[in-house]
């Protein structure tokens, strides 16, 4: 196997074990199995939205991660290089971005509070998790490339600073 299609595979088992968990799996137990009716049409439209852009959004930072960091999402398969390229030349975590945005169309889709708070736990985790975790790994594994990317790209969102 080649080393592109081992990495395409090793991603694709990433995406549908991780990220397929946190914003389909467990979303689905949330609503008791079963997808919600069509919800009014402002909230059709923002909600698909919402998704596609969060898709959207994930698909273009795995894609980074793949073809220019050669590794996965996945922290104990890690890109080899530091990925500062695209999305995240504006944010240093547009992957945590793009699947709270997901699940925040996924809880106006479902008109779902307990969705919403699902949405607003998975975000504090992210940040607790990249804050704490993340961050330093990243500095150890990268040290110089990496203190110079803090300095430059937020960690969210926001102005990118020069």
């Amino acid at each position: 196997m080649s080393s592109t299609a081992s990495l395409l595979l090793r991603t694709a088992l990433f995406v549908l074990l991780l990220p397929g968990a946190v914003t389909v799996y467990v979303p689905l137990w949330i609503l008791g199995g079963r997808l919600p009716s069509r919800p009014p049409p402002l909230a059709l439209i923002g909600s698909c939205l919402l998704i596609c852009s969060g898709l959207a959004l994930f698909a273009h930072t795995v894609y980074l991660f793949m073809m220019r960091g050669r590794g996965t999402p996945a922290p104990w398969d890690a890109p080899r290089q530091l990925v500062g390229a695209g999305a995240y030349a504006w944010s240093r975590n547009p992957m945590y971005i793009a699947v709270v945005t997901i699940l925040f169309g996924e809880a106006w889709y479902a008109q779902s509070r307990a969705l919403l708070r699902y949405a607003i736990i998975v975000a504090i985790g992210f940040h607790l998790r990249v804050f704490l975790v993340e961050e330093l790994t990243l500095l150890r594994n990268f040290g110089a490339s990496y203190e110079r990317y803090l300095r430059t790209v937020p960690r969210w969102f926001g102005r990118r600073r020069t």
